[in-house]
């Protein structure tokens, strides 16, 4: 009977399966061998993934995350309409089976093929010889000084009150002008991007909040997201993060670092603020970390509207809680550590010191 079974189990169309197994053994060179993942994928198959998408789908004026889910949604029912039609529990076992092998083998065949590979490609830290270090206590209020008297004079330029900015120009304008100084800029960089990505606002507001997400980048639609609710002072920031997901950036530290890169060299000083804010947060926090008494003695410093746009931005976030922060914030570490990213979670507090390290090699 088990022979049975078993030849019952291995009939049928088991075509995702096969390829899920071998986009995983291509996936086990591809981490041997990162400069062919670079030159192969990274800069030359990925960037025909990115010009289709953005030629294509990327067009409809919504956000194709519900087009995937739709899909889902088509497959999932489709599998109960054949599971019914199988006569007897071996049928239906090895039509089960079958089924989710291949569902599971068409999630990581997209998944790599789509963006996924780029886990694999060559630092971008390494590609720009940048070697950041961590920063010692002197360093970071150097650091910190630098950032807050930068923030005051581009404050000056949005609101010369001190009152919070928390109203800046309509999303759809706001998407554009990120996207146009990621093209015009990421040559400071040396980095050869093609592409117009998108970054969408995901609805129902405040969804991916609760999930502990800000923003996501989709492989499967080759789309980004953030959630309406964010601060508006966040927004920009965080359009530029999820815009070089898209260019194929997959380490949360590399994205960060490019998207200060892109919003400080802007000539908008709405978003040189909010790149310079953000950097500002996670200076904060190390100095927080390092000695709660300096940081007590340099936020008095800040002035008065800076620290009511921190405050305001801190309110705005304590709004809608994540459901589990918790395992929110393992699920992910656990992600980008089985991609290869080492740092895990921990990446995306690598900013201080890759602006230190940026700034030292321009003055260099």
């Amino acid at each position: 009977m088990y022979q049975f079974i078993q030849i019952k189990v291995l009939k049928g169309n088991w075509t995702w399966s096969m390829l899920g197994l071998t986009s995983i053994l291509v996936r086990y060179f591809a981490v041997q061998h990162p400069e062919k993942t670079e030159q192969l994928y990274s800069r030359t198959f990925f960037p025909a993934v990115r010009n289709l998408i953005d030629l294509s789908i990327s067009k409809l004026p919504f956000a194709t995350v519900y087009i995937f889910v739709f899909t889902l949604v088509l497959v999932l029912f489709s599998y109960f309409y054949f599971l019914v039609q199988k006569e007897g529990w071996k049928q239906k076992l090895g039509f089960t089976i079958r089924s989710f092998f291949n569902g599971a083998g068409a999630l990581v065949f997209l998944f790599l093929v789509l963006w996924g590979f780029n886990y694999q490609r060559i630092p971008i830290f390494q590609q720009i010889g940048m070697k950041p270090v961590p920063l010692n206590q002197d360093q970071l209020q150097n650091e910190l000084e630098l950032t807050r008297n930068i923030l005051n004079q581009l404050r000056f330029n949005i609101e010369e009150d001190t009152i919070a900015i928390e109203e800046i120009m309509p999303y759809p304008e706001l998407e554009k002008l990120v996207r146009a100084n990621m093209r015009e800029h990421l040559y400071l960089l040396g980095l050869n991007f093609t592409g117009e990505p998108r970054t969408k606002q995901f609805y129902p507001a405040g969804f991916m909040r609760r999930m502990g997400i800000l923003g996501i980048y989709f492989p499967f639609t080759g789309e980004s997201y953030i959630d309406p609710t964010l601060h508006p002072l966040e927004k920009p920031f965080t359009i530029a993060h999820e815009m070089a997901h898209s260019y194929g950036v997959t380490d949360e530290g590399e994205a960060n670092f490019i998207a200060w890169v892109i919003c400080s060299n802007s000539d908008d000083p709405l978003l040189q603020y909010s790149g310079q804010l953000r950097l500002m947060r996670y200076q904060l926090n190390d100095l927080y970390r390092m000695s709660k008494e300096l940081y007590g003695e340099f936020y008095k410093t800040i002035p008065k509207g800076i620290r009511n746009d921190l405050i305001s931005i801190q309110k705005i976030n304590e709004q809608i809680k994540p459901i589990n922060l918790e395992i929110s914030r393992k699920s992910n570490d656990l992600f980008l550590r089985t991609q290869g990213v080492k740092a895990g979670i921990n990446s995306y507090q690598q900013l201080p010191m890759l602006a230190y390290a940026w700034r030292n090699s321009l003055n260099e």
